[in-house]
């Protein structure tokens, strides 16, 4: 009994120390193909990035991030969660720094307006009434939003606007933070453009009170953050958990919600500096590939199986 358990805890510290010296760092890119335009539209080539958490001296992920541009995207969406410290937006800007000049969409989130804190990691595991809810000190997020837009890039909160990617007509809308409960959906609601190639929705986090409206409005693609992906997931379970009112099955990647419209969550590149380890979940963007509704893949599975990870040196 005595050699089982030293060797339960040698296993567990050498797990921890992977979780938080190594996979932490793992930067990741995803790709996924979801057939979401309109008939007859050219593919349009997204780059979704989220949750950065940047601290100033993160050198290897901002040196990670600004080598995507490198893919040539047609649109950038970055959704929020940029800080994670007072002093990060100059670190945020080098990261994204080619990126700024592409076309790009953003919105943010709770950890853009407050830094984190320390907490009980328990607490996730918590009923969502017994949480409550802890800020941090404010962050420059109007500095970083000063810069985005002065970049050119859209800040999508509580707006509704059409832009030309790639030649084609793109109309997009996005929300404040529904994790702080700041989203007001009834100042974006009604039906989008029906003209557009694509109808685009934009939110920190995916949840369900804010999906289903977008989804009723005829949107056909929301693109997330915030979850992490579960940041801590289990062989064969998955993430046990989403910070959110979305199901743990949808923690990343792209899903159906409803009839009509797609998901896709990004489980984001960083942590909480006061919880910086991740396990079977590698920090990642993803790069989409829309193509017209009625081309492969047809369903959830076969998006699943074309998100392999693939690595940008």
């Amino acid at each position: 009994m005595k050699h089982l358990m030293t060797g339960t805890a040698a296993t567990a510290v050498a797990m921890l120390g992977y979780a938080v010296g190594v996979e932490r760092r793992h930067w990741t890119l995803r790709t996924a193909e979801l057939p979401v335009l309109a008939a007859d539209s050219r593919p349009i080539r997204i780059l979704h990035l989220s949750d950065l958490h940047m601290l100033p001296g993160q050198e290897s992920k901002q040196r990670w991030v600004a080598e995507l541009d490198r893919l040539d995207p047609d649109l950038v969406v970055n959704t929020g969660d940029n800080l994670a410290h007072p002093q990060a937006v100059p670190a945020v800007l080098r990261a994204l720094g080619p990126l700024l000049q592409r076309p790009g969409l953003f919105v943010f989130g709770s950890n853009d307006y407050y830094a984190p804190k320390p907490k009980n990691p328990a607490r996730y595991l918590m009923p969502k009434g017994r949480k409550k809810r802890i800020h941090g000190t404010h962050l420059p997020w109007r500095d970083l939003r000063a810069a985005f837009v002065e970049h050119g890039w859209h800040d999508l909160t509580h707006v509704r606007r059409t832009l030309t990617v790639s030649g084609q007509r793109v109309f997009a809308a996005g929300v404040d933070d529904p994790h702080l409960r700041r989203d007001r959906y009834t100042d974006i609601t009604g039906v989008p453009d029906r003209q557009a190639a694509l109808r685009l929705g934009v939110t920190h986090s995916p949840e369900p009170r804010v999906l289903d409206p977008f989804a009723a409005d005829g949107y056909d693609l929301v693109l997330a953050g915030h979850t992490h992906g579960g940041q801590l997931r289990v062989p064969g379970v998955g993430a046990l958990v989403t910070n959110c009112e979305l199901d743990r099955s949808r923690a990343r990647g792209a899903s159906r919600w409803g009839a009509h419209m797609w998901l896709h969550v990004s489980a984001g590149l960083g942590t909480s500096p006061y919880a910086p380890a991740r396990f079977a979940c590698p920090p990642e963007a993803s790069l989409l590939t829309l193509v017209p509704r009625g081309s492969r893949p047809a369903s959830t599975r076969n998006v699943a199986r074309r998100r392999a990870a693939s690595h940008v040196r």
